[in-house]
């Protein structure tokens, strides 16, 4: 045997002193260290970079080491006041899971090379399958999360539906979808301008009637509506889009209903989450998260496909040097088939055995506490006349904030600090987002671990620190040069006068440098009394601001708003949602005289509203106004 075999008594010794670093650090006292420890780059670097040794070291002197410069500075997933992003509460049986297929160092991607590792990932995607209400035939694959599973959707429905590439395609989905339909789209090719981000209902639901009309849009333009990208249970809200509808107009049209149900699809374990995740079973495609709301550790996600040819049509490919694998047996699945990887490790052996242990009523048990502690911390916010509820509690999230008497920026800078404060310490742990325009924290409860008494001390924190307004101040704005060759060169030459920038309101404060910049980039139109400047529902990504004339806004037929010299419009589509994909136009604007616009294309305007302070203050304002009648 070579050095890099280990006899069976060190195996175990080494195993012993790892599982006995592991639980010393798990069961820690919740107050015994802050739930989130970082450091600089440079003190990292400090503790850690080293050239790789020629010559092995002591394994107790590698686990000192890990405990003292590496594993203080991470977060404590398991901690009951984690309530930031998604947190991640494992179990122990399901870790001891992952140890099994590392020692063993699994490959389930054939079936001659694992076929009991392959039996066992049938049989948990089979639970699966019962659990949302699919059918037998349907088929799945476990991935390493969620942004997986809906890439992989995306590329099994596009080879479903139409095959190769094309330009014509178009993908839709709510404007709270998941960033990773934004990067699944990118890394399969679709352009900007065929993915439509949609406005959300008062409940930041996808708008059925929304849907339908970018659809309309795209046909009369001689697009083909593709793919829908549903949610159950939104990372910013917990929200549920109405699924029946939204199943009965992809049905209509022959689109893929693809439903992103990563954070709250396991929901449906329990007979609340089952009620508000109705219509779930109607998807073509569903993405599920095990590492969420079923407990396991990072990573496990997985990917169901009703219709379950469909799945393996999209992936399977079998080179020569892998026809030996390839066997013609019905039951035989080999996962790699059915997937973007080919060498792939088991994710079910852990799911397997903590379902086996615990048994599902402790995962139900366990997701209705949630719940009702979600529900909790709302009564709280809406008993409190120092909170202001922003987003009721949904699937295990409430969003909120500490009132104040001032701005919307001096609200946003009040609960950034709330945040900051509340980071520093043991008690808890929150993060925030925007809620039409609107900043909120935003508290959501998932890990097993989570009590009563955790939700109410960071409510505590919330209604009753104090707030250092030195410390809550916005931060400096960091200036980037341009290359001063550029400036004196052709391309510098002013395309509008900077005198025409300085008379809008909305540049009014813009100092000189970025006056120029402007005047620079924008590009003068204009439009004759009657003209349509931007219509609903199109594609574009200009920003209009009107140097003369007025102009008319319509929103599904009915008159909206009227617009004069000053006013401006296009910043929502203008705006980058995620991957370069914006908003369709939500509304038309028609000229009602003669108009001369300034107009910023969308990369430019997004850069101004990042480094101009004064532009971004009023774009803010304008989006939280409009995206509330979106």
């Amino acid at each position: 045997m070579g050095r890099l075999w280990l006899d069976a008594k060190t195996m175990r010794e080494l195993g012993h002193q790892v599982v006995d670093a592991i639980a010393e650090r798990l069961v820690r006292p919740w107050d015994a260290t802050p739930i989130i420890a970082a450091a600089s780059p440079d003190e990292l670097a400090a503790r850690l970079a080293e050239p790789a040794p020629e010559d092995g070291r002591p394994f107790d002197e590698l686990l000192r080491r890990l405990d003292r410069d590496v594993l203080p500075f991470m977060t404590r997933n398991e901690h009951p006041g984690y309530f930031a992003y998604i947190p991640g509460s494992g179990t122990w049986p399901s870790a001891l899971g992952d140890l099994i297929a590392s020692g063993l160092n699994m490959d389930v991607g054939s079936w001659s090379l694992s076929a009991g590792p392959s039996e066992l990932e049938l049989v948990v995607l089979d639970w699966f399958k019962q659990w949302i209400g699919y059918p037998s035939h349907a088929a799945g694959v476990l991935t390493s999360g969620g942004s997986a599973a809906n890439m992989t959707a995306l590329a099994c429905a596009r080879e479903a539906v139409v095959g190769a590439m094309s330009d014509r395609l178009v993908v839709y989905c709510a404007d709270h979808a998941h960033s990773s339909v934004a990067r699944a789209a990118r890394i399969l090719g679709f352009r900007p301008d065929q993915l439509r981000v949609l406005p959300v209902d008062e409940r930041y639901r996808m708008r059925p009637d929304a849907l339908v009309h970018a659809m309309d849009a795209d046909i009369r333009a001689g697009r083909e509506p593709l793919f829908v990208a549903a949610v159950a249970g939104s990372t910013s809200t917990g929200a549920v889009d109405p699924l029946p509808e939204i199943a009965a107009i992809c049905k209509e049209r022959g689109v893929w209903l693809h439903v992103d149900g990563a954070y709250g699809a396991f929901a449906v374990l329990s007979e609340r989450g089952r009620a508000t995740l109705r219509g779930l079973e109607l998807a073509d495609s569903i993405t599920l998260d095990p590492h969420k709301w079923l407990y396991q550790p990072f990573e496990c996600g997985c990917l169901l496909v009703r219709q379950g040819h469909q799945l393996l049509n999209a992936f399977e490919i079998v080179p020569d040097y892998l026809r030996d694998a390839k066997t013609g047996v019905p039951r035989e699945v080999n996962f790699a088939d059915y997937g973007m990887q080919l060498s792939r490790t088991s994710h079910a052996i852990k799911v397997w055995l903590s379902v086996q242990y615990f048994g599902l009523a402790a995962f139900r048990e366990a997701i209705d506490r949630c719940i009702d502690l979600a529900q909790h911390a709302e009564e709280r916010i809406r008993r409190s006349d120092r909170l202001e509820l922003v987003s009721p509690a949904a699937l295990g999230i409430v969003c909120f904030r500490r009132r104040t008497d001032g701005s919307e920026d001096e609200a946003e800078r009040t609960n950034a600090h709330l945040i900051r404060a509340l980071s520093r310490g043991s008690i808890g742990f929150v993060s925030s987002t925007r809620l039409r325009g609107r900043f909120a924290v935003r508290l959501c409860v998932l890990n097993h671990t989570s009590r009563r008494e955790d939700v109410d001390a960071v409510i505590d924190h919330f209604e009753h620190a104090a707030v250092d307004t030195r410390a809550a101040a916005p931060a400096p704005v960091v200036r980037h040069e341009r290359d001063a060759r550029i400036e004196e060169g052709w391309l510098g030459a002013p395309r509008v006068d900077p005198d025409v920038v300085r008379s809008l309101p909305l540049f009014a404060e813009l100092d000189d440098r970025d006056v120029e910049r402007v005047a620079r980039i924008a590009r003068e139109v204009r439009f004759p009394a009657g003209a349509a400047i931007v219509e609903q529902w199109e594609v574009g990504r200009e920003f209009y601001a009107i140097v003369d004339g007025t102009a008319r806004v319509f929103k599904d037929g009915k008159e909206i708003a009227e617009m004069g010299r000053g006013d401006y419009f296009g910043e929502l589509a203008a705006l980058e949602w995620g991957a370069s994909f914006s908003y369709p136009r939500l509304a038309t604007v028609l000229a009602t005289t003669d108009v001369r616009a300034l107009v910023l294309p969308g990369p430019f305007f997004n850069e101004l509203v990042r480094d101009a302070p004064s532009v971004a203050s009023r774009i803010r304002h304008t989006v939280r106004e409009r995206m509330a009648r979106a």
